[in-house]
């Protein structure tokens, strides 16, 4: 049967599913698929920080003319006509408050992204963003955000615009993924098992081990500009930036994260600054999508789907991180 994340549930805990397809492209040629202009594209939303980590490293690498993006309607709608089937997600629903939203990259005019799973692979049951669609072969190639960013980091830089940008450099891979590993335990996916849980003890816990996270990554940079180095920025810096720039907007209110705000720490606060004026970053944050999309989709959290009038952090604002580079 079709769900959403807001469905798995275990003990009133929440705990997700692993992504299904996990092909790669490798610019070796050892596999099915090769890197090639105009050939790939990425279904997105906007909201999503597992899909806005794919934005990020595309913008850095410089593959806008290389990889096209198809961007989803923020808002959970409707994706089959039978009245007993309930299951509500992303669609290519196109209207005058979301305009970025785009049609369906395959060309068969799919309306959602449900219908795009069962026409290029069926049988899933959750149908995610982003996902890594070949034009070519008529086939997803990969929806597991962790491996795409890597893709798109190493394996076109044949026509990458800045091929020398390397966001996994073989010196700091290791360190690079202890950091990933604990970030997306108890931070990335933390404000989801925060917020998706259905029972009072599995919140607990989940959302202790969530400021306890926060409170080691405020000290880690308090020492140095960037997670795992002091002048490298890296694929880890983009996958904590995604949940901490929808944190105070979104997370501490609606997924109960509130114990503090990022606002509250001097150097996260600072870090999120600092990340979101690197040249193309902001172009990958639309507050809007963000906030809609949790506001609006979850009627179990919010029944009502009312947006809240703010914060609406103002991440243009100076910082302080450039102490490191003195």
């Amino acid at each position: 049967m079709a769900a959403t994340a807001l469905q798995d549930v275990k003990a009133g805990g929440f705990v997700r599913q692993a992504s299904a397809i996990r092909n790669w492209i490798k610019a070796d040629g050892s596999t099915q698929y090769r890197p090639q202009l105009n050939r790939y594209s990425l279904i997105v939303s906007l909201a999503c920080p597992w899909a806005s980590r794919c934005l990020a490293v595309r913008v850095l690498k410089g593959l806008e003319s290389v990889i096209d993006v198809t961007v989803v309607n923020p808002i959970f709608q409707k994706t089959s006509p039978d009245p007993l089937d309930q299951h509500s997600g992303w669609t290519f629903h196109h209207s005058p408050e979301f305009p970025e939203v785009g049609v369906d990259p395959s060309g068969n005019n799919l309306k959602t992204v449900r219908e795009f799973y069962e026409k290029f692979f069926p049988g899933l049951t959750r149908f995610t963003v982003p996902i890594l669609f070949d034009k070519e072969t008529s086939s997803i190639v990969n929806n597991e955000s962790s491996e795409i960013i890597r893709m798109l980091n190493s394996e076109f830089n044949e026509f990458a615009k800045f091929p020398e940008v390397d966001l996994c450099p073989p010196q700091l891979v290791e360190k690079i993924d202890e950091v990933n590993k604990w970030v997306y335990e108890f931070v990335n996916n933390g404000v989801y098992k925060s917020g998706f849980a259905q029972q009072q003890e599995p919140y607990n816990t989940a959302v202790h081990a969530l400021f306890d996270a926060l409170d080691k990554l405020e000290v880690i940079l308090s020492q140095q500009r960037y997670l795992v180095s002091n002048t490298h920025f890296t694929e880890a810096d983009i996958r904590l930036f995604v949940t901490l720039v929808r944190f105070d907007d979104v997370y501490v209110g609606h997924f109960k994260c509130n114990k503090k705000r990022i606002a509250d720490y001097p150097n996260l606060s600072n870090y999120v600054r600092d990340v979101y004026q690197i040249p193309g970053i902001a172009s990958t944050v639309n507050t809007k999508h963000i906030v809609h999309h949790y506001h609006r989709s979850h009627p179990s959290i919010n029944p009502f789907g009312i947006v809240p009038i703010g914060p609406g952090v103002d991440f243009t604002e100076p910082h302080d991180r450039d102490r490191f580079s003195k």
